[in-house]
């Protein structure tokens, strides 16, 4: 029997939706009746693409970007320069530096950025991956040598203390390590920011 004003399947629709990161109830009660209304095949495609995220995307055993094939495609293309690595926070930070077109290199995805507040620590994101991609050449894609590491982490408190505690980490390492020009407004998260800023950010880089 129905808990909630709608019918059981409906109350458990408007429910999942809801769990997701910013939708409350209005808005998932809204989805809801969008996909009550769509046809068949809408809803079809739509748990279909749900299913496959599932059960086909994981992280790249290199990097860390999500993907659906070992290594992901960025590893695997041997026109990149696999002496430069771009280190990120997140995937979607990831896709916003591919949109300038002038990263020729690899990249690194943290999974996200150290909050000693929030309790994550070093322990819960993949640095330890980057410093073993930096101590063991076979360990990067093609088993190339990386010679540069960029930081292209966000302007905030957050960014600015994992990429001190990545460039600490790596000062003992033969790696020159940049990062990028502080172009970028401080205190706002890189995906909200233009191809045209983060391309002035990659090109005027400064070093540490």
């Amino acid at each position: 029997m129905a808990t909630g004003a709608y019918p059981e399947p409906v109350e458990r629709l408007i429910e999942c939706l809801e769990r997701m990161p910013g939708i409350g109830r209005r808005t998932a009660t809204r989805l809801a009746f969008h996909l009550l209304k769509a046809p068949p095949e809408e809803t079809a495609a739509l748990a279909s693409a749900i299913g496959d995220v599932s059960s086909r995307i994981g992280c790249c055993e290199c990097c860390w970007q999500l993907t659906d094939v070992q290594p992901c495609r960025i590893c695997a293309d041997q026109r990149r320069d696999a002496s430069c690595v771009l280190v990120v926070e997140q995937p979607r930070d990831l896709m916003s530096m591919e949109a300038t077109g002038l990263h020729r290199g690899l990249y690194h995805v943290l999974t996200g950025r150290l909050d000693p507040l929030g309790g994550v620590g070093p322990e819960d994101l993949t640095i330890a991956s980057l410093l073993d991609r930096v101590d063991e050449p076979e360990r990067n894609a093609g088993g190339g040598r990386i010679e540069e590491v960029i930081l292209g982490l966000s302007p905030t408190l957050e960014g600015d203390t994992t990429a001190h505690y990545i460039s600490e980490a790596l000062a003992t390492r033969s790696v020159r390590v940049t990062r990028l020009a502080r172009g970028l407004p401080s205190g706002t998260s890189l995906e909200f920011a233009t191809p045209a800023m983060l391309a002035d950010a990659l090109l005027g880089r400064d070093g540490r």
